[in-house]
């Protein structure tokens, strides 16, 4: 077999927007996919049994966030100049360092989700005859949503491959849902059907990755660990920084609506789930464009120079901001009709909550680019140390607003995006301002 050749390089900007439209385009079909089956899901199930069913997938969600290690970063920060030169032994080894850090995150992940269920299920209000089902599909999730695979994808630039593999879990979960509603809706079936989707989008992303780099996923690389850090100073520090940065993330993504099961239950949850899906598929477009930057930043640091790099961060930066502007208007003008026509009469009192949600995900699309921009310039810790300062305000405010209702952990939610923004924007000007006088 052939040694596979360098990814072809092509202009920074137009290389991101070539990914940008790869996974726009993917993602687009998939939210067109999730809008309708998640119409399906409310109505079917009701409030309360919607509000079931948020819960154990978001509790499922926080866990992959908090033993996740997100080693896709790790293998396109590190990664990319293996793959630039073509050195695939190189990289093979820091692939099977990352998948066996995924392996060690599923189990401890496993360990959590025993103490959350048969300990805790009380504090979340959640019907004792879902435990042992809600145990099991949490495993299924912790297993399926391991990053390594999708990390060799993207640091190959195939954002093309990664768009059809990712496309499987929306069309199956719209399949399955009709299917689903014609048999009889329940909780125990949508979530036997996600978790089986789940692990089928996870196999195809591994068939995808073999695929692509048979010469660095082979046996011979798998256990020179300590050359992979001699290879790659300060990767351990970065797996590091972001295991911590997943963290703070499933406290701003998942926290909210488990403190709204706790604080005011089930049904309560529900409606706020349905907001906030609704909410964060309008401010998608932050993590499409942060997939999108993220590998092209990787190269352009040491492929381009600091002058080159710079006027990229610009570009793309502004991109951003504008693009946070348009999803907000769109969101104000059509997301509380959306919303009641996805959910019906029960769920359209979500509307109020949907508006402070809309605005932090507005914050957090304007500010997209900044975690992969601090990233590649080598200060992982930066990133972090604003959102941890964010999520404090988060659980601030979300202690002082809980007694306002759903509402009220809505704009927490709204407050700990827009102080997250914030820091950040400062962090780059700083750094960039800094490299730009060293170069």
């Amino acid at each position: 077999m052939q040694t596979p050749a360098a990814p072809p390089q092509r202009s920074g900007l137009s290389n991101i927007l070539g990914n940008l439209g790869w996974i726009a385009g993917g993602k687009g079909f998939g939210a067109v996919c999730s809008l309708a089956y998640l119409a399906v899901l409310s109505q079917s199930l009701g409030v309360r049994g919607f509000g079931h069913f948020s819960l154990i997938f978001g509790t499922g969600q926080a866990l992959v966030a908090i033993v996740g290690f997100q080693t896709w970063k790790t293998l396109v920060r590190f990664g990319a100049e293996a793959v630039h030169r073509a050195d695939w032994a190189r990289f093979g080894r820091l692939v099977w360092l990352c998948g066996l850090i995924d392996a060690v995150g599923v189990a401890v992940g496993i360990a959590l989700a025993a103490v959350i269920y048969y300990s805790f299920a009380d504090a979340l209000e959640l019907n004792p005859d879902f435990v042992d089902m809600a145990f099991t599909f949490n495993c299924v999730l912790l297993v399926s949503r391991l990053t390594t695979a999708t990390g060799i994808v993207r640091v190959l630039d195939r954002f093309d491959v990664a768009t059809y593999v990712e496309a499987l879990n929306p069309v199956g979960r719209l399949v399955a849902a009709f299917v689903i509603l014609g048999i009889g809706a329940s909780v125990e079936r949508f979530l036997f059907a996600w978790a089986a989707l789940e692990l089928a989008s996870a196999i195809a992303y591994w068939a995808a990755a073999w695929y692509l780099a048979p010469h660095a996923i082979r046996r011979q690389h798998f256990g020179n660990f300590g050359q992979v850090v001699r290879d790659h100073p300060g990767v351990l520090n970065f797996f590091g920084m972001t295991y911590a940065g997943s963290m703070l993330d499933a406290l701003f993504r998942q926290g909210p609506l488990l403190a709204v099961g706790h604080f005011l239950g089930t049904s309560a949850a529900g409606i706020y789930r349905l907001a906030d899906q609704l909410a964060q598929g309008f401010g998608k477009a932050s993590q499409l464009l942060s997939r999108a930057v993220y590998p092209e930043f990787a190269r352009a640091r040491f492929a381009d120079g600091m002058t080159g790099f710079r006027r990229l961060v610009l570009q793309v930066t502004a991109m951003a901001a504008g693009a946070g502007l348009v999803v907000t208007m769109l969101a104000l003008a059509f997301g509380s009709d959306l919303l009641a026509l996805l959910g019906g009469d029960d769920f359209a009192r979500g509307g109020a909550v949907l508006i402070p949600l809309v605005a932090g995900a507005a914050f957090d699309l304007a500010g997209a680019t900044y975690e992969p921009i601090l990233h590649s310039l080598g200060h992982a810790f930066y990133p972090l140390v604003a959102r941890a300062l964010a999520g404090l305000a988060l659980v601030a405010a979300v202690l002082q607003l809980a007694g306002l209702g759903a509402v009220g952990i809505g704009w927490a939610v709204a407050i700990g995006f827009a102080c997250a923004y914030l820091l950040l924007s400062l962090l780059v000007w700083l750094t960039l301002r800094r490299a730009s006088a060293t170069a």
